[in-house]
């Protein structure tokens, strides 16, 4: 993918409540262009879009809040009740976040550029394009309990959002870089910099 002119592209990963976010908004902080699946998967069902019509048809009007918008907590909680119901919002939702994160990739000119892709390991024959996988990682009963905090649901439904995920194992397999996001996140600057300064020297010499 990556012709003279494109950005040198880092997937950034991590299980639900790894600490994604704080990592993205360091290498933002250094002023590194970084583009989220999250905020894709918002875009593409704005309202007006051909994806939440598409998500319309699939599901009824139901699945809208009072403004006209994806009632997303609503959705969450039908889907992870219903295998069948996640797969088909999934076939709507990932093919278009995939592509407006490969526009986004294409159309950098920075050095590099972080892709945060939490869904990286379970979609990885999608991303066969990007040039390195960075893991944030943290030990499986932190992530439960950061995400109740985090999204005030109970553990049960925690357990099942985590259960959906990619094995651990497996986003270490892909992963070229690990940060350890278990401790203080002051540790993380000293790591996020270490790794900012081998992306530069990466996209430099490649």
């Amino acid at each position: 993918m990556n012709a003279a002119g494109h950005s040198y592209v880092v997937a950034l990963t991590g299980g639900v409540a790894a600490g994604k976010s704080t990592v993205t908004h360091r290498f933002a902080a250094l002023g590194v262009p970084v583009h989220d699946a999250d905020v894709a998967a918002r875009e593409v069902v704005a309202p007006g879009s051909e994806g939440l019509a598409a998500v319309i048809a699939a599901f009824g009007d139901g699945v809208l809040d009072a403004g006209g918008r994806l009632d997303r907590r609503a959705m969450r909680r039908r889907v992870f009740a219903d295998p069948t119901a996640r797969r088909t919002l999934e076939s709507i939702i990932h093919p278009r976040v995939r592509q407006w994160l490969h526009e986004r990739a294409l159309a950098d000119t920075a050095p590099y550029c972080v892709l945060a892709i939490p869904l990286l390991a379970e979609n990885i024959d999608h991303y066969r394009w990007v040039d390195r996988v960075l893991l944030v990682d943290a030990p499986a009963e932190q992530q439960l309990a950061r995400l109740i905090a985090r999204d005030g649901i109970d553990e049960a439904l925690a357990r099942r959002m985590l259960a959906q995920q990619a094995r651990r194992e497996e986003r270490l397999t892909l992963a070229h870089d690990v940060i350890d996001n278990s401790g203080d996140e002051a540790a993380l600057d000293a790591a996020v910099l270490a790794l900012h300064r081998r992306y530069l020297a990466l996209a430099a010499g490649r």
